[in-house]
């Protein structure tokens, strides 16, 4: 990054600062003027594989030995849910022809032991199956409960009431499992989780005179979700010799867990001493490896299943210095939200600092001492800038993303 870019900062900051004593409305823009998103972050993120994928999928691949299905056959309801469709309806319309097929079969088998094939005018054990198409159409037709009047069961044949008997009680069987496993593949919480979703971006601003990290979360189904439970999670691994990697989980705290997600709601975690981000600066974005894993779990107020909802932000996704623009508006009747407006985000002055930086510039202030906390000193490739943003009115700028 050159320094024609922060000379560049440096005057639109001042252009703000002397248009918002004029009482004038500036909007500025800052596409390129998002530090942390220039240089090496883009070239660098893209060798850097994600722990979690943004729509909540793990790019994580089991190597085991080569034909051992024991881990899917243990547990096949699971399996045969989780298996896309069209493999999940081949696989059921297979399991229907072949067992028409086997029981046809047999009742073949029957007709042909008792010589019903042979000889037209002996009693056969089934009125009209003298060869094996006749004996698959009565299969289908008993299994199906089709029941034409044209073939059916006589008392001649012990051994054929005994095969009927056994395929009725199978068939029961199979459509319960069909039955469930589309039920329940209709149902999945994949997809139910796939209307709540998280922003697209995290962001870190000043609430209350504390540095805070924050993201936003909504519901875009009419039957809202009433209540649900928030979590985050700081992902990073370590490389050892030989390849290897040994992962580090971090708990975030983050205020108010328990959620009503009536409205779209901003889960805010304090850059506070004991966080592992306190010493986080917008300059580190550029280099640390970390990734935020953040969920929200709850029960779906139709089906009654536990969901899950996931992402996660890179330190690519954090915008420093930015807040989510208002999507809930008073109607006359309602409450009016634009989710339009969900990953929109605006500029607001916040310190260059980490938060533990923060906190110490803060100390000379408290005892009185004059120092701008809003206008750290930015320096790049040996130029230091002094931003200046000491000003009454929160100005805000549109960002695009």
């Amino acid at each position: 990054m050159s320094s024609n870019f922060f000379s560049a900062v440096h005057r639109n900051l001042d252009l703000v600062k002397m248009s918002t004593e004029r009482g004038q409305q500036v909007v500025i823009d800052t596409t390129c003027t998002t530090i942390h998103t220039l240089g090496r972050q883009n070239g660098s993120e893209g060798r850097r594989l994600r722990y979690m994928q943004k729509d909540g999928r793990f790019p994580v691949v089991f190597q085991k030995a080569p034909g051992d299905w024991s881990p899917y056959l243990m547990d096949i309801f699971t399996t045969l849910v989780e298996i896309r469709w069209r493999v999940m309806l081949l696989i059921f319309s297979l399991s229907y022809i072949l067992s028409w097929l086997f029981f046809g079969l047999c009742y073949w088998l029957i007709a042909y032991v008792h010589g019903d094939t042979e000889d037209v005018d002996n009693e056969p054990c089934v009125d009209n199956v003298r060869g094996f198409t006749g004996a698959f159409m009565f299969s289908m037709e008993t299994q199906a409960t089709i029941g034409y009047g044209f073939r059916g069961m006589t008392e001649n044949c012990i051994v054929a009431i005994i095969v009927v008997t056994v395929q009725d009680v199978f068939s029961c069987l199979l459509d319960t499992i069909v039955i469930g496993i589309v039920v329940a593949k209709m149902a999945s919480a994949r997809k139910r989780a796939q209307t709540v979703g998280f922003s697209n971006c995290a962001i870190v601003n000043l609430r209350d005179g504390v540095l805070c990290l924050s993201w936003r979360l909504g519901d875009f189904r009419g039957n809202h979700i009433l209540e649900g439970v928030a979590r985050a999670q700081l992902v990073s691994y370590v490389k050892k010799p030989l390849g290897s990697i040994v992962m580090s989980y971090q708990d975030l705290d983050i205020q108010n867990r328990d959620l009503v997600l009536a409205t779209p709601v901003t889960i805010v975690h304090k850059l506070e001493p004991g966080s592992p981000l306190y010493s986080l600066g917008p300059d580190d974005l550029l280099d640390d490896e970390f990734e935020l894993v953040v969920s929200f779990t709850y029960t779906g107020d139709s089906t009654g299943m536990l969901h899950q909802t996931r992402t996660s932000y890179t330190p690519a996704d954090i915008r420093w210095g930015q807040r989510f623009q208002d999507m809930l508006k008073l109607g006359k009747k309602h409450y009016k939200v634009d989710y339009a407006l969900f990953n929109e985000t605006t500029w607001v002055p916040v310190p260059q600092l980490s938060a533990e930086e923060y906190d110490r510039e803060r100390c000379p202030v408290e005892d009185g001492q004059s120092h701008s906390l809003l206008s750290p000193s930015v320096k790049r490739n040996g130029h230091t800038f002094q931003a200046n943003l000491d000003f009454t009115g929160e100005v805000m700028h549109q960002t695009s993303l």
